[in-house]
C-alpha cells in the first residue's frame, strides 16, 4: 500500500500555483486608495465623513499588508532573497509602513508616498523574477 501512495514524479514549483496569480499591482491599488482617503479627508471639514474616511483608509491599509504577506510568504522563495537580499527588509518596511505605526495611524500623506516607494521597489524585484 505504501508504494501506491509514494509520487512517482516530484515535481517543483516557485509558488503555489500557476505563474500569473501574483502580482504587486495589487497592493499598489490599494496603497494608492489609503492616499486617496487621505487627501479627501485633509480637504473635508465634516465629521461623520471624515470618519468614514478613516475607516476605509485603515482597511485598505490592512489590505495592502495581506497582498504584500502573500507576495513575501508564497511567491517569493529563497533563490529570490538570495539574488536580492533587500527583500525581506523591504517587505519589513512595506508592512509596517502600513500598519498602525504607518498608514493606519496617520493621516500624512507622506507616510503614504513612502509606502507606494517601497511598493513600486518590491514590484521591480518582482518582474525581474518573471522575466528570468
Amino acid at each position: 500500500m505504501r508504494n501506491f501512495l509514494t509520487p512517482k514524479v516530484t515535481v517543483h514549483a516557485h509558488c503555489d500555483l500557476p505563474c500569473g496569480v501574483y502580482d504587486p499591482a495589487q497592493a499598489k491599488i490599494e496603497a494608492l486608495s489609503v492616499k486617496a482617503c487621505m487627501e479627501k479627508y485633509a480637504a473635508n471639514t465634516d465629521a461623520d465623513f471624515r470618519s468614514r474616511s478613516v475607516a476605509i483608509k485603515e482597511e485598505r491599509s490592512h489590505q495592502v499588508k495581506e497582498h504584500l504577506w502573500v507576495l513575501w510568504t508564497d511567491y517569493f522563495k529563497a533563490p529570490h532573497f538570495e539574488a536580492y537580499p533587500q527583500l525581506h527588509s523591504l517587505f519589513n518596511d512595506a508592512t509596517k509602513l502600513a500598519g498602525a505605526a504607518g498608514t493606519k495611524g496617520t493621516q500624512d500623506v507622506k507616510v503614504a508616498d513612502q509606502l507606494i516607494a517601497k511598493i513600486d521597489e518590491i514590484a521591480e524585484i518582482f518582474w525581474a523574477t518573471k522575466k528570468a
